[in-house]
C-alpha cells in the first residue's frame, strides 16, 4: 500500500469529493483524529490496513482530540497535557472536522517549546525533530484542530514505516445508527474484519458485522513493557525512550497478532461479548 504523503492534508486517498476506495483489504480501524495519539490508539491504527477518520462526530472536550499526555523521559508518571485551545463554534453539536484552533500562533509556538522540553534529551529526538515542522506549519496554514491532530498521527505512523491507506468517515456513505454506520464504513473499504477496542466492545452490536460478512476483532495490547503506560500517555514518550527500531518492533509484534486472527479466522470473527442489549454510551465514537 502506498505510504501516507504528511507534506499534504489532502493526500489521502478520501480527500477527493468522490473517492475512489482502495482495493479489498484485511483490517479496518475508525477512529478520531488524536493528537499525538497514545500508544495504544497508534497500536491500533498500526495494526489496520485502513484507518477511517471519524470526522463527523460531535467534538468532545476532556478527550484526546486536541490534546495528549506528555511524560518525562525517567519518569512515566511526571506528565503534563500539552493542549491545543479550541472553539466550537456550533457549541456541543459541533462536528470533530469543525472545530477550530483558538489561537494558531500561541499553540504552534507551545508545541514547538514543549515538545523539546520533554524529549530533546533523548537520543532518538533529532528522528523527531527533523519531521516536526509538517505539524508546526499547519498551525498557520489551518485553523482547524482535526487537521493538525491527524497530521501528528499521520508523523507517527510514517516514522513508524505504516503502509496503509486513510479515509473520512464524512466521504463514505453509510446508514443510521451506531454500529450500523460503523458496519458501513467497514464494508466501504472492502476490508473483512474490524479492529475495536476495549470501550467500543461495551456498546458495538456484532450483529450489524455479521450481517454483512465482517467479523469484529476486539483490539487489546500486552500490559508489559513499553505497554505499561500506553493508555495513559502519548505515543511520543515510548519512541523517544526506545527509539523507533524497538517501538516498531512492538508495534509490528502487536500487528501480526490480529493479522494471524484475520488469515486463520476466515472472515476474521472473534468471540467476543457486545455488552448489554441496547447498551449506548455518550461518546462520540470506538475505542
Amino acid at each position: 500500500m502506498p505510504r501516507t504523503n504528511l507534506s499534504s492534508t489532502t493526500a489521502s486517498t478520501a480527500a477527493s469529493s468522490n473517492p475512489d476506495l482502495p482495493p479489498p483489504g484485511e483490517l479496518c480501524a475508525i477512529h478520531q483524529p488524536n493528537f499525538f495519539p497514545r500508544l495504544t490508539t497508534l497500536a491500533k491504527l498500526f495494526a489496520a490496513d485502513y484507518w477511517i477518520i471519524l470526522d463527523d462526530v460531535q467534538f468532545t472536550r476532556r478527550d484526546y482530540q486536541h490534546r495528549t499526555r506528555l511524560a518525562v523521559l525517567d519518569d512515566p508518571y511526571r506528565r503534563q497535557w500539552l493542549t491545543i485551545p479550541t472553539h466550537l463554534p456550533h457549541g456541543r453539536r459541533t462536528a470533530v472536522r469543525e472545530a477550530l484552533i483558538a489561537d494558531p500562533v500561541r499553540s504552534r509556538r507551545r508545541v514547538a517549546q514543549m515538545l523539546p522540553q520533554y524529549y530533546g534529551a533523548s537520543p532518538h529526538w533529532p528522528a523527531l525533530r527533523g519531521e516536526l515542522a509538517v505539524v508546526l506549519d499547519l498551525f498557520e496554514t489551518n485553523d482547524k484542530t482535526a487537521e493538525v491532530a491527524e497530521a501528528s498521527t499521520r508523523l507517527l505512523l510514517d516514522l513508524l514505516g505504516w503502509r496503509g491507506q486513510i479515509l473520512r468517515s464524512s466521504r463514505l456513505p453509510a446508514r443510521q445508527g451506531r454500529s450500523q454506520r460503523l458496519a458501513d464504513l467497514t464494508e466501504a473499504t472492502g476490508a473483512r474484519s474490524y479492529l475495536c477496542g476495549t470501550g467500543g466492545m461495551k456498546y458495538l452490536k456484532t450483529e450489524c458485522f455479521d450481517a454483512i460478512g465482517v467479523g469484529v476483532i476486539p483490539f487489546r495490547t500486552p500490559a508489559s513493557g513499553i505497554w505499561v503506560h500506553g493508555r495513559e500517555n502519548s505515543a511520543l514518550n515510548a519512541l523517544m525512550r526506545g527509539g523507533l527500531e524497538r517501538t516498531g518492533y512492538e508495534l509490528l509484534a502487536v500487528a501480526a497478532r490480529y493479522r494471524a486472527v484475520t488469515r486463520w479466522g476466515g472472515s476474521g470473527r472473534a468471540s467476543c461479548s457486545a455488552g448489554p442489549a441496547g447498551r449506548r454510551s455518550d461518546r462520540p465514537g470506538p475505542r
